[in-house]
Formats: structure tokens, C-alpha cells, sequence
């Protein structure tokens, strides 16, 4: 069983008609579509002030961003139990999040889809960073499991 939590940081949902089931409902499609059983995700939706706080206390960039997703896979965190394991926490900025589905032309659900989608890969070890072959792994496992979802 997948246990999706969604909670809000100095923002409100729904948000342009995107309330927290539509949200836990396309993270639960994509901890599907990733084979994740017994595991727990929480997804905190804030705005670009909080994102700029987190991003600059834990990456030392003083801006917002769009998501930065926190792998409880990572050490220090050791497995405490085998009944639910704890995979992190994807916060999303959706002040960010609509900029871009304009920007892009899509609709802001489906940017907030490829935003899940793209911290739920990182909390499971993809990482674009660390090199152009891994970069162009997670493009297209982000593009696959979106295209799957109906949102």
C-alpha cells in the first residue's frame, strides 16, 4: 500500500481548482508506475518565499525553485521498520509551478504532474546532475510515467 500525504506551507489548496486529491491522486499513479509498495511519500505544496528558504538552507541557492525532493533512502536515514518505509518529501513551489505551465504552454496541472513526477524519481535515486547520460535516463522516465497519468 502507498500512503500519500499532502500538506500545504504558507499557501491554500484547492489552487486554481487543484486540491490535494488531484495531487496525492498523480503521486499515487507515479509511486505505482515506480513498483513502490508499503512505502509512505509526503508532497508539502508552498509558495516561492518558503521555496527560496528551503532551497537556500539546504542546496546554498538563494532563490526559489520549482521542487526539491528529500530521499529518506539517503544516509543517515537507516530503515526503522520492513511494514512502510518512509521513501522523503517533494516540496513543490505552485507560485513556480503556474510561471511555468505559462511559460510552457501547458496547463498548470500538468506542470504540477511532471513537478511530482520529477521529485518522486529523485527520491528514488534518478538525478539529472550528475551526468548527461543520467540527465537524459530521467527525461525520459519523467516523460514516460507523465504520459501515462491521467491527471
Amino acid at each position: 500500500m502507498i500512503r500519500i500525504d499532502v500538506f500545504c506551507e504558507d499557501i491554500t489548496l484547492p489552487y486554481k481548482k487543484i486540491g490535494k486529491n488531484k495531487i496525492r491522486a498523480a503521486a499515487s499513479a507515479a509511486a505505482e508506475m515506480l513498483d513502490l509498495k508499503d512505502a509512505s511519500i509526503t508532497i508539502v505544496m508552498t509558495g516561492d518565499q518558503y521555496m527560496r528558504k528551503i532551497n537556500r538552507e539546504f542546496r546554498g541557492h538563494d532563490e526559489p525553485t520549482d521542487v526539491i525532493s528529500f530521499s529518506n533512502r539517503d544516509n543517515p536515514f537507516p530503515a526503522v521498520d520492513d511494514t512502510c518505509e518512509e521513501i522523503g518529501d517533494v516540496y513543490i513551489s505552485i507560485d513556480r509551478a503556474d510561471r511555468q505551465s505559462q511559460e510552457y504552454r501547458v496547463s498548470l496541472q500538468d506542470e504540477l504532474k511532471r513537478l511530482i513526477v520529477h521529485g518522486m524519481l529523485h527520491l528514488v535515486g534518478y538525478d539529472h546532475e550528475r551526468s548527461d547520460e543520467d540527465e537524459e535516463i530521467m527525461i525520459k522516465k519523467e516523460e514516460e510515467i507523465c504520459r501515462r497519468i491521467t491527471f
